[in-house]
């Protein structure tokens, strides 16, 4: 069965995140199409990349990053949820994509984004990051907006009634690319960037 990692891309105390990573993860295995974990940030040791050699090397020196390797290798697919901090998305997002390389390759992920506008800039600003790690983004996102999904400034969760057809446009692009990606991840030789 298709694997597919929702990972929450957020540390910060209090954060929105929790909510919209656990309604993602409750909608998505309520269709029984493939097998949805959560994987939360906040939970691994991943500290500043410490690696000694370029993630493309492959060469991961230290057992956090070996870890997340096998972590990452695991799924066919991902789903990043993300807000967006200053017109992008969080440092420690950024980190745990650059920490490792060939484990991301020929993969497919979705968006989920939320901020005052939606978290859009956040989405905007990761998909070159996501194309230099061949991650294959699909076109449906979904966009929560902190003035209308959110009360108390995002204390309070509550999505509008078009974003739960919105998730589901996403993971059905989201599996039908990861399906077709992982025939050409059994045929491909190792990329380098």
């Amino acid at each position: 069965m298709t694997k597919i990692a929702i990972i929450l891309g957020s540390t910060r105390p209090g954060r929105a995140g929790e909510r919209v990573a656990q309604w993602v993860l409750t909608q998505a295995r309520q269709r029984g199409d493939a097998e949805y974990d959560l994987i939360d940030l906040a939970e691994l040791d991943l500290p500043q990349i410490d690696e000694p050699f370029p993630p493309a090397m492959g060469r991961y020196t230290h057992p956090h990053t070996q870890r997340w390797a096998t972590t990452v290798a695991a799924y066919d697919g991902y789903v990043l949820v993300t807000p967006e901090y200053n017109h992008s998305f969080p440092g420690v997002l950024k980190n745990a994509l650059d920490r490792v390389y060939a484990e991301w390759n020929n993969k497919a992920v979705g968006l989920v984004s939320y901020g005052v506008d939606g978290g859009v800039r956040a989405a905007e600003a990761l998909r070159p990051v996501l194309a230099a790690l061949q991650l294959a983004d699909v076109s449906a996102q979904v966009v929560l907006n902190l003035r209308t999904d959110f009360a108390d400034f995002g204390a309070t969760f509550t999505p509008g009634q078009h974003q739960g057809p919105a998730l589901t446009a996403m993971l059905d692009q989201l599996l039908s690319w990861s399906d077709a990606l992982a025939q050409t991840r059994r045929g491909a030789v190792p990329a380098t960037p």
